[in-house]
């Protein structure tokens, strides 16, 4: 493996992140971290931060005053969602049909929410209609658009037009500016996702958005006195100008990365990029099954930016990892719980989402699969 100048200078290998998270970030992101560190009340900040909210709202599809960078991961994100929304007693469905749908069940659960879990296998997308159906009567529907565990799109769309009076909570951490996300024409009340997939920035904000519907009806006060969305939006989000009230000290670095990054994908143009992703994801997948592999995502749902691939009979998945990080510097993922060493996940996200990327990933894991 041929070094680069960069490599050779630091001593530290440039990995190529094709795994489920996080990706390689956009030169524009990157640069934009090595700027002159700004105060988090600066008024030179303050237009960076509202600038990266506007262009927030761009890529979830909404008008929502309240849309933010989180300064947290999407996991955080995830929280926040729920103590916002959820007070003890509520009911709260929640559809299932990987890794991330569980664990909102786990945090819905941890604010006293009445969970009706609504399963379905790892690998296919949920049925809306099982999922409006589950209960007459729920505050929230939660799902997830893209689930990262298994490679599967789901149809937020319909779900939003059988939602009813509930409130409807969705994971948009993978989706977020890779796959099509239009919150407000979906009816999602409550999103949250996370930077260091298609966004190409690093882990370490969570892109938040809540309708003015839903923050009507959220809890006055909730368990997290850090992610209380009522306490945030005097500093950020709903705040105009430089009349700010504070609230925590932001990772003003990151918002900085994120604001670089998010210019740079709405010049590229939102339909470009999505469409970039979708080549990129078409041209592996028809690759993976040239080479006689089967995917494991459900044929119709199949995430273009992260393909979910069974690993050969015979073949042991964490030497074939092994082999491309140490002589590719290239990372793919392991699939998770009982799909830990029978599925691969191979992301192709941000600046990675291209045909050569493709191919290049193609050509080392034919070789390492030979080789392992």
């Amino acid at each position: 493996m041929t070094l680069t100048r960069a490599e050779r200078t630091t001593g530290v290998l440039e990995r190529r992140l094709f795994g489920p998270g996080p990706s390689n970030p956009y030169p524009e992101a990157t640069e934009a971290l090595a700027r002159p560190l700004l105060g988090h009340l600066d008024p030179a900040f303050l237009e960076i931060m509202d600038r990266a909210c506007e262009g927030l709202r761009q890529v979830w599809g909404t008008a929502n005053r309240r849309t933010l960078p989180l300064s947290a991961t999407g996991s955080a994100g995830m929280e926040a969602a729920f103590v916002n929304t959820v007070a003890e007693g509520d009911v709260v469905v929640v559809a299932v049909n990987g890794l991330f749908g569980e664990r909102m069940c786990d945090v819905a659960a941890r604010c006293g929410a009445e969970v009706v879990r609504v399963d379905f296998p790892y690998g296919q997308p949920v049925d809306p209609q099982r999922v409006a159906e589950a209960h007459p009567a729920p505050k929230v529907i939660a799902a997830v658009h893209a689930e990262t565990s298994t490679g599967v799109r789901s149809d937020i769309a319909a779900l939003g037009e059988l939602k009813g009076d509930a409130l409807l909570l969705v994971d948009a951490v993978t989706s977020i500016g890779g796959s099509e996300l239009r919150a407000d024409d979906w009816g999602v009340d409550i999103g949250y996702a996370g930077t260091q997939k298609c966004l190409g920035v690093a882990p370490g904000l969570a892109p938040f958005t809540i309708s003015d519907e839903a923050f009507d009806r959220r809890v006055p006060h909730p368990r997290s006195w850090y992610l209380d969305l009522g306490m945030l939006g005097g500093y950020v989000g709903e705040a105009q100008g430089r009349a700010r009230t504070y609230h925590h000290t932001a990772p003003t670095a990151m918002i900085a990365s994120l604001d670089a990054a998010l210019e740079r994908i709405l010049d590229e143009g939102l339909e470009a990029v999505r469409d970039r992703h979708r080549r990129a994801g078409e041209t592996l997948q028809a690759g993976l099954q040239e080479m006689g592999l089967e995917l494991f995502a459900a044929e119709g749902a199949r995430l273009p930016q992260l393909t979910t691939v069974k690993v050969p009979e015979g073949v042991d998945s964490a030497r074939v990892r092994a082999h491309l990080l140490e002589h590719f510097s290239l990372e793919i993922g392991a699939g998770v719980k009982e799909h830990a060493s029978s599925v691969w996940r191979i992301g192709l996200m941000g600046p990675n989402a291209t045909e050569e990327s493709a191919a290049f990933v193609l050509d080392a894991l034919g070789r390492a699969i030979r080789e392992a």
